[in-house]
């Protein structure tokens, strides 16, 4: 079992937390764009209050520890490694609870290059414990909106998790997997669901997308989320989202696996 103090040393030495690598400029702009409704950075969200730049910014300094300066503009931003450490704690009470009962989960990610591992550990941990993973629509295609226009991508599933890919992509998905912010994949997969071609998830697991269109449509999702993701803490203010765990998710794929099995341990999940 790791530690608290171990897993805190890891978050702030990786820089999972602390001063991270996204910046307060790249901070800053997605809380205007979510303040304009910017489909980019809503996730799939449709905020049912009003938020303005100041109240976001007080909101993530809330959930993620940021500086609530509206002076202070550049620079690393920071995440205070106490809040990272509570979300992975709640994150870790979801995980148990819906093992309990053997509920359905839906994995997926838009950072397959840094995530997949995390989420894979769950979905082997989740499985063994009875709970189906489930992989609809594998192998459908996503229209999704790019800056080089729309593009045609496929749904697929590595060890249970859910990620898109170019079309005819081929190799380790770490390297064909494709990042993406938009809330379309798991609408796709939910609509073949709904299709009849299987059962809806207790509960969907991941980032960006994944985790907002989830919650918007009414499913328990929980997940990871940047400095530069208010969407997700904005579906946790207004009860759309279980739970945003505040970490950089933008690190090596390695650095992750700490937090893998303090939350595995943690749910009583661990193999």
């Amino acid at each position: 079992m790791l530690s608290i103090g171990a897993l805190r040393a890891h978050l702030l030495a990786a820089r999972l937390a602390g001063p991270v690598a996204t910046s307060r400029e790249e901070s800053l702009r997605s809380y205007r764009l979510f303040a304009a409704r910017d489909p980019r950075v809503t996730l799939g969200l449709e905020p049912e209050w009003g938020w303005d730049e100041r109240d976001l910014l007080r909101l993530m300094a809330d959930k993620c520890g940021v500086s609530a300066d509206p002076d202070h503009v550049s620079g690393p931003d920071v995440i205070d490694p106490e809040r990272t450490l509570a979300g992975l704690d709640a994150l870790a009470g979801r995980l148990g609870e819906v093992a309990s009962r053997r509920g359905a989960v839906l994995l997926g990610t838009g950072h397959p290059q840094r995530l997949l591992g995390f989420y894979a550990a769950i979905a082997d941990a989740l499985s063994a414990a009875g709970c189906p993973v489930l992989t609809p629509a594998q192998g459908g295609s996503v229209d999704i909106t790019t800056r080089f226009g729309v593009r045609t991508y496929n749904l697929d599933y590595v060890r249970g998790v859910a990620l898109v890919r170019e079309p005819g992509a081929r190799g380790a998905a770490s390297e064909t997997g494709v990042h993406t912010h938009s809330p379309l994949p798991i609408r796709v997969a939910l609509g073949a669901v709904a299709g009849g071609s299987g059962q809806l998830p207790d509960l969907v697991i991941g980032d960006h997308g994944w985790v907002c269109g989830a919650g918007q449509l009414g499913i328990e999702a929980v997940g990871l989320a940047d400095t530069d993701d208010p969407a997700l803490f904005v579906g946790e203010a207004e009860g759309r989202v279980a739970v945003a765990v505040p970490v950089d998710d933008a690190v090596r794929s390695d650095y992750y696996r700490p937090l893998t099995r303090y939350v595995l341990n943690r749910a009583c999940l661990s193999q």
